[in-house]
C-alpha cells in the first residue's frame, strides 16, 4: 500500500494529521463478505448474507475481505504499514458472491434493496461494487442490474464500480459499471503481466465506451499486485495480508478516497463527489476510454 498511495499522492496535511481518515463515513460492501479480521475490529455495523442466509460474518472467497481492506483496514496487523486508505470508516457488507467468486443479479439486487432500507439507519454515503457481469449477460438481467444501480445513485449515495477485466478492446466495461450516472473505476497500472482470478493477464482493464456512447471508466487507480486483508490469514502459517489484482482492487481505492473526502466535507451530494474526482484526476496521457478524467489524487481531492 505504500506504493500506492505514493502513486495516488495520499499524504497530505488531511491524512497526515489524522484529520481525514474517514471517520464517521459509512461504506457499504456488495462482495464475497467479509472474515473477521484485527485491522477491522469493531467497524463492521452489520452483515447480511444474501446468499445462503447465514448469520454472522464470515469470506469462504476472499475477495471481499481483500476489498475492505483496501477501503478502510486499520493495518495493525502490519504496524500500520498496510492501512486501507480510509482507516476510520465504518462498514456495512453484503455477500452477494459465493465461495468461488460467482453470484447473480438477483443478490446483488437484494442487497441493494437492503442498503435503500436501511441506509439512514447506519447513514451509509458510498457503496463499493468490486463485482461485475461476464461479457455476453442477458441483456434483461443486466438492465435489471443497471436500474436497481441508478437507484442507489438517485437516493444520494456514492456508488462506485469496477470496470471490469475483459479489457483491452472498446466497449469492454461490465454492468454495473456502464451505468452512466455512477463512479466507473478502471486500473491505472495493467500494462505488465499480472495475476488476475487465476488468469496471467495484461491490459485487462475495461475500456468504454458504454452501449450509450457513454465514456467510461471515470477515472482510474492502481489494481496490479495490491497487498490487502487476507480472509484466510487464521489457518495455519497463513500470512494476514495477500496480493490481489484487478480492477476489484482499484475501486475500493476510490471508495476509499471519496470516505476521506467526505469525512472532509460531509455536506457534499454524490454529485459534488464525482465533480471533486473530475477535478482532481492526473492526466496520463492515454486514451479517454482507458482512462476517464486520469489517476486518482488525493491530495488534490482534499483541497
Amino acid at each position: 500500500m505504500q506504493r500506492v498511495k505514493e502513486r495516488i499522492h495520499y499524504w497530505c496535511e488531511d491524512t497526515a494529521s489524522g484529520r481525514c481518515l474517514g471517520g464517521k463515513i459509512t461504506v457499504a460492501v456488495l462482495d464475497s463478505g467479509v472474515a473477521f479480521h484485527p485491522d477491522f475490529e469493531g467497524r463492521i455495523l452489520s452483515f447480511q448474507d444474501m446468499i445462503a442466509g447465514r448469520v454472522g460474518a464470515y469470506d469462504d472467497c476472499g475477495h471481499g475481505t481483500h476489498v475492505c481492506g483496501i477501503i478502510g483496514g486499520d493495518g495493525r496487523m502490519s504496524g500500520g504499514k498496510l492501512c486501507g486508505i480510509a482507516p476510520g470508516c465504518r462498514f456495512i457488507v453484503l455477500k452477494v458472491l459465493d465461495r468461488r467468486g460467482h453470484g447473480t443479479v438477483d443478490a446483488v439486487i437484494r442487497g441493494i434493496r437492503w442498503i435503500l432500507r436501511f441506509k439512514d439507519i447506519y447513514q451509509i454515503r458510498i457503496v463499493n461494487i468490486s463485482v461485475g457481469s461476464q461479457p455476453g449477460s442477458d441483456k434483461r438481467s443486466q438492465k435489471r442490474l443497471l436500474e436497481a444501480v441508478e437507484t442507489l445513485w438517485d437516493a444520494g449515495i456514492v456508488v462506485v464500480a469496477a470496470a471490469g477485466n475483459y479489457g483491452p478492446h472498446c466497449g469492454t466495461v461490465t454492468a454495473p459499471g456502464c451505468c452512466k450516472k455512477i463512479i466507473t473505476v478502471g486500473a491505472s497500472d495493467d500494462e505488465t503481466g499480472t495475476e488476475v482470478q487465476g488468469k496471467l493477464c495484461c491490459n485487462y482493464s475495461g475500456r468504454g465506451p458504454t452501449e450509450e456512447c457513454v465514456l467510461k471508466p471515470e477515472l482510474v487507480a492502481p489494481g496490479s499486485n495490491i497487498c490487502s486483508c487476507n480472509a484466510g490469514f487464521r489457518k495455519w502459517g497463513a500470512k494476514p495480508y495477500i496480493e490481489k489484482s484487478g480492477t476489484s482492487m482499484a475501486t475500493p481505492i476510490v471508495s476509499g478516497a471519496a470516505a476521506l473526502l467526505l469525512s472532509k466535507y460531509p455536506q457534499m451530494t454524490n454529485v459534488e463527489v464525482k465533480l471533486k474526482f473530475r477535478e482532481s484526476c492526473k492526466n496520463l496521457g492515454l486514451p479517454g476510454n482507458q482512462q476517464g478524467w486520469g489517476l486518482v489524487q488525493i491530495k488534490e481531492l482534499l483541497q
